[in-house]
């Protein structure tokens, strides 16, 4: 949802780096490629050391290419399924570096409620994706979701900095609202899936009505 608004300004904000890099001669699978390194890096380092402060502004400094990238291929006209799906997939990697660094530390703090909070985001986050690209991959759509990638990273990252500056409960807050968020969204595009299969009567009740339904036949 955060995606939505923030996207048109940051695309603004960005173009001018990105004809800048297009220039040079940096293509966009480069960028996507550097930004999802410098994130994981970022977050490993520092997450794991307690340096949340450092690691936010560093991450957060990486998380901006995911934008670059795709501004870069609109203006050189080089968007494509391929970049779409290297973006989707790095993506991934990126996240899990960010939740998972956050929860080696929490674990290694015994910190058992913030350890789950960042396990229930990495969890219902990576469903969340693989969700929508499952349902779109059969045709369904699934753009809904309260708590998508974007209200992630930034009410993580936020909550995380803030947390570096010794603003004492914002981080549990934001983390576990963003693991009830985040499962919440889950559930959300089961249900919507499911209606638009209900409605156009593709589910699995329907398909075992209609071998049923012939073998009455047959015996009458």
């Amino acid at each position: 949802m955060l995606n939505r608004y923030a996207r048109a300004f940051f695309t603004r904000v960005l173009t001018p780096t990105a004809r800048f890099l297009l220039r040079i001669g940096v293509g966009p699978d480069m960028v996507t490629l550097l930004g999802t390194l410098g994130v994981c890096a970022c977050a490993v380092i520092f997450f794991p050391r307690g340096s949340f402060l450092v690691g936010t502004l560093s991450v957060t400094a990486f998380i901006f290419s995911d934008l670059l990238d795709g501004t870069m291929a609109r203006l050189s006209g080089r968007t494509s399924k391929w970049g779409g799906f290297l973006d989707a997939t790095l993506d991934r990697f990126g996240d899990s570096a960010i939740f998972g660094s956050l929860a080696y530390y929490f674990a290694v703090h015994h910190q058992l409620g913030m350890f789950l909070a960042c396990g229930i985001c990495l969890i219902s986050g990576s469903i969340t994706s693989y969700a929508r690209a499952k349902a779109e991959s059969l045709g369904f759509k699934c753009d809904i979701g309260y708590v998508e990638r974007g209200e992630r990273l930034v009410g993580s990252l936020v909550a995380t900095g803030l947390a570096g500056l010794g603003v004492p409960f914002v981080q549990a807050i934001a983390l576990w609202a963003l693991a009830a968020g985040s499962t919440f969204t889950v559930v959300q595009r089961i249900l919507y899936v499911r209606k638009q299969a209900v409605t156009l009567g593709l589910t699995g009740d329907v398909a075992a009505a209609v071998p049923e339904q012939e073998t009455e036949q047959e015996t009458l």
